[in-house]
């Protein structure tokens, strides 16, 4: 399913979470794992160009080794990597250099994972940055993730009905189909909407495309999109919720803080992907919209 992966790491501590599901996700898939750390202005050490001639980022790598050596022991096809420049500019640079199919993020910084409880979508900029604008789906991962057979059996989906979410939905049901596993797509309305005919839509606009899926499920609930999410996260014990990053706001400055998946990804207590693209899982099986199978080649975009 997943066959290159890419971790965004710091030197922290704060990304152990999310290099351990990476590495049982590389060890169960037999896939490229790249933990990558990017050194640059956050180290405060002036001009990016002088980092790699300083011998600073040998330094950094030696020292990323002996902090996750134990956990890619076991892993033939893993590399940790430290690259100078821009941490969101050069994770996607990577990405797509790779064509990397996952990127896995923890909440990056200990500042901001203090400050999450008391204000909702205080991530930092690398991970905003890179769930707005990857090529891939981005898991971001704050607590420990049991690796098990099968590996996802509830999935939950959030849309607002835009095209990014639309984009969520397939993937979800993409998913559910490989794993058999239930879903629930969910939309979270204002007060006073009509329940009822949300609910309708749901079905209409996502039921064909979801077609294969056995126990798929559809419902709206009423209230503020974090919250609600999060309460169905738990009522449904769904082991991924994905979404789609800032899918109602177009200036993605705009939206910097404060986004619905960033408050669901850093308060859950499952892990929670973003998809903002059409993007086909590399599995034996694909999917077309009415839920056919269809030749793995001709279903990618």
């Amino acid at each position: 399913m997943f066959k290159d992966i890419i971790v965004g790491i710091t030197t922290t501590g704060i990304d152990d979470f999310a290099v351990k599901a990476a590495a049982e996700f590389a060890k169960k898939f037999e896939a490229n794992l790249y933990l990558v750390h990017v050194a640059g202005m956050a180290q405060g050490w002036g001009s990016v160009e002088t980092l790699e001639p300083s011998g600073e980022t040998t330094k950094l790598n030696d020292q990323l080794t002996e902090m996750y050596g134990d956990i890619l022991k076991d892993i033939p096809n893993s590399q940790i990597m430290v690259v100078p420049g821009i941490p969101h500019n050069e994770l996607l640079r990577l990405a797509r250099k790779k064509n990397t199919d996952l990127i896995v993020m923890g909440p990056h910084t200990k500042e901001y994972e203090e400050k999450r409880s008391k204000m909702w979508g205080m991530a930092g900029s690398t991970l905003e940055r890179v769930s707005q604008k990857a090529r891939c789906p981005v898991m971001v991962v704050h607590k420990d993730v049991v690796c098990k057979e099968p590996l996802f059996e509830n999935i939950l989906i959030a849309t607002d009905f835009s095209d990014q979410a639309e984009c969520a939905v397939s993937y979800g049901g993409q998913m559910a189909r490989q794993y058999k596993a239930g879903l629930t797509v969910m939309h979270v309305a204002d007060f006073g909407a009509e329940e009822a005919k949300l609910k309708s839509r749901l079905e209409s606009e996502y039921g064909p495309r979801l077609k294969g899926v056995d126990g798929c499920t559809f419902e709206v609930c009423i209230g503020q999109p974090a919250m609600e999410i999060l309460k169905k996260t738990q009522q449904l014990n769904a082991d991924l919720v994905i979404m789609a990053h800032h899918s109602r706001e177009q200036d993605p400055e705009k939206a910097f803080l404060g986004s619905t998946v960033v408050q669901v990804a850093l308060n859950g207590s499952s892990p929670t992907m973003s998809v903002n693209r059409h993007f086909d899982l590399r599995c034996g099986l694909m999917y077309d919209q009415a839920g056919k199978v269809v030749e793995a080649e001709a279903a990618q975009l």
